[in-house]
């Protein structure tokens, strides 16, 4: 693409300097999510008789005594000494259990009491990193054993009927059908909930709620069709919203391979608070690092809103900050599911050559990362000929660029929740695609001073431009003035900012510490 190699590191320079002081500000907060996926990893699970899980319970219980500037853990396990109970599921959920009836009074111990608090609320939270470190090794066992995709693009497929026991026979006939990555969407609104539902779940609305339960289903579910047609089904899920460290966490303890998390997704889509959400994906981040997952992010939300040829900058400027966000949470190259999307106009001249340029823009800048590919949707009109036409262009511009997950685009995509027969008209569409003109990547090059490379240099120019005024704004600022997806989001407004906790000196958190050690 003859970009600029100066230009590109001063991009990804102007990206750290911008989410720096982001980072800082999510060092010196915590939230009552951030609190919950400590106790969740220690071993917390279920909820009370009004389904309100007892990790929500604990800590509301302790920052209603004590505060949680301290942190959950000091208060939590010098309770569990005081009580008599011992550590881990048995013990926690007893004590959430005694909380909730009344029966147990919070301090923050000092001396010998937080030594022992300490030191007891470390082993069950490392045993809890433990469990996610097995899964991420059982995960590399499986590939080798069962095989993999014999190439990329995945090709991504979603499954989502409301009911977890209709989603998981839908999912292994996608899997048979050509389908790489199964990926359930959550239940419409779930990101607003402020706990983790529980249990096997049957109703939902245009998406199955995502809970812990239902994690171990549907990939119990992959891992049977993955032996019966010898490669390994990848399950995608969504760590995003109010929940997003404890939806990270039992993606961990249930082996999930791909989760949805960007940087700004909730905030300009779910308005939910700027620091709340950065607070909760930077824990997030660390988790998906330690359980070797996959993250996706977002960028293509923002040309649903924006004209994808105005605003092409903006999502070149989100992918190099969700890059930089993901880089100082410990994500590596292979874990970076950037996203973009095919949503430019096809009515207008050179749509399908300006595609390119985006495309190819992205694969340039992040060579290592399994870019994620999105189709059109924008421009639907319920002509499936139509449709189905575009979904084949989208497929040939993934092919030409190298993305590395593909999403299947549906021909009916806006008109009807999809049929099981309109996905396999999709997944054939992609198929016959990939195989005619798989390799072409390798014969396309773009004329150096031809329309695709130079729009290419033109929008990485207008990403820097705009990078040095998100630097010198700040990004809470840019947010705040509409610049991604033209949605402004204030960083005091938005919910769940009461859920955000300035930390104090000597705040405790054991699974921070574990985190940013190396696994």
């Amino acid at each position: 693409m003859h970009l600029d190699p100066d230009l590109v590191r001063r991009a990804r320079a102007l990206a750290q300097r911008a989410t720096e002081p982001v980072v800082a500000l999510a060092r010196t907060r915590t939230t009552v999510s951030v609190e919950r996926a400590l106790l969740r990893l220690a071993g917390v699970e279920g909820a009370d008789p009004e389904r309100i899980p007892w990790a929500n319970r604990l800590v509301d219980a302790v920052r209603e005594q004590v505060g949680l500037e301290h942190g959950v853990a000091l208060p939590v396990w010098d309770a569990l000494a005081e009580q008599g109970l011992g550590g881990g599921h048995d013990g926690l959920v007893a004590l959430a259990q005694r909380a909730y009836a009344g029966g147990v009074r919070f301090r923050l111990p000092a001396g010998r009491d937080a030594t022992r608090a300490r030191r007891a609320a470390a082993r069950d939270v490392r045993a809890g990193v433990g469990r996610v470190d097995r899964r991420r090794r059982e995960r590399e066992r499986l590939v080798a054993r069962i095989g993999d995709a014999p190439r990329q693009p995945w090709i991504y497929l979603i499954v989502a009927t409301g009911d977890i026991h209709e989603d998981i026979p839908q999912a292994q006939a996608a899997a048979r059908a050509g389908a790489d990555v199964i990926a359930v969407i959550r239940s419409t609104g779930q990101s607003l909930l402020d706990y983790v539902p529980e249990g096997a779940t049957r109703e939902g609305y245009a998406g199955t709620y995502a809970t812990q339960e239902n994690f171990r289903l549907m990939r119990a579910a992959l891992d049977e069709v993955s032996r019966e047609l010898g490669r390994y089904v990848r399950l995608t899920n969504y760590a995003s919203g109010l929940c997003m460290p404890e939806i990270a966490v039992l993606a961990g303890l249930e082996r999930l391979d791909m989760m949805l998390n960007d940087s700004m997704y909730g905030i300009l889509f779910r308005d939910i608070n700027p620091v709340r959400t950065f607070v909760d994906q930077r824990f997030s981040r660390q988790v998906h690092a330690r359980a070797g997952i996959v993250i996706n992010t977002g960028e293509d939300n923002y040309l649903t809103t924006a004209d994808a040829v105005e605003a092409a900058h903006t999502v070149t400027v989100s992918q190099l900050v969700n890059e930089a966000f993901a880089k100082e949470a410990g994500l590596r190259d292979w874990q970076l599911g950037l996203g973009h999307a095919f949503e430019i106009d096809p009515s207008l001249p050179d749509s399908f050559r300006l595609e390119l340029a985006h495309a190819l823009l992205a694969r340039t800048l992040f060579p290592d990362a399994p870019l994620k590919w999105m189709p059109p949707t924008k421009h639907m009109t319920g002509d499936v000929f139509r449709g189905y036409l575009l979904d084949g262009f989208f497929n040939l511009a993934g092919a030409l660029t190298g993305q590395g997950i593909l999403l299947v685009g549906m021909m009916t995509e806006a008109v009807v929740t999809p049929f099981l027969s309109d996905r396999d008209l999709a997944l054939q569409n992609v198929r016959y695609v990939l195989d005619a003109a798989g390799g072409l990547r390798e014969d396309f090059r773009p004329a150096p001073d031809g329309l695709i490379a130079t729009r290419a240099r033109q929008v990485l120019g207008e990403a820097v431009d705009l990078l040095e005024r998100v630097v010198d704004d700040g990004l809470l600022q840019a947010i705040a003035d509409g610049t991604f997806g033209v949605t402004r989001r204030p960083a005091d407004g938005g919910r769940g900012l009461d859920g955000v906790v300035e930390r104090a000196d000597g705040y405790f958190d054991p699974a921070g510490d574990l985190l940013e050690a190396a696994p």
